[in-house]
């Protein structure tokens, strides 16, 4: 079996992959990253995303925890939806850096479901 030479890992120039938000598909800046739980710990989920900070914001502001528990776990349930499309597009045209306070979806533009 051949030995692997230590010159074949060169680590001092690599650099992290960047982390993608899967709500926007823009990069996730360092200090903008959010874990984001697919069912809210409240309802017993575990398992997390990473996300932009205003993507992971606009979700908390337009689904309720039993919305996002029952109907919106995940990644595709939450891109099917009509206001989260109308986020999603908006977003998009925003440099990676962007940070906005997401809307209450009560009195937010990209709202269809609001909480009760």
């Amino acid at each position: 079996m051949a030995r692997k030479n230590r010159d074949d890992f060169d680590t001092s120039h690599s650099e992290a992959e960047p982390t993608i938000c899967p709500i926007c598909e823009r990069v996730i800046p360092d200090d903008q990253k959010e874990k984001h739980h697919l069912v809210p710990k409240s309802k017993g989920g575990k398992a997390t995303v990473l996300l932009h900070h205003v993507c992971h914001r606009q979700i908390h502001a337009t689904f309720t925890d039993a919305q996002l528990a029952k109907t919106f776990s995940t990644i595709d349930a939450l891109l099917e939806d009509p206001a989260m499309q109308k986020f999603v597009a908006w977003i998009k045209t925003k440099p990676a850096g962007f940070s906005d306070a997401a809307k209450d979806s009560r009195q937010g533009p990209f709202s269809s479901r609001g909480r009760k």
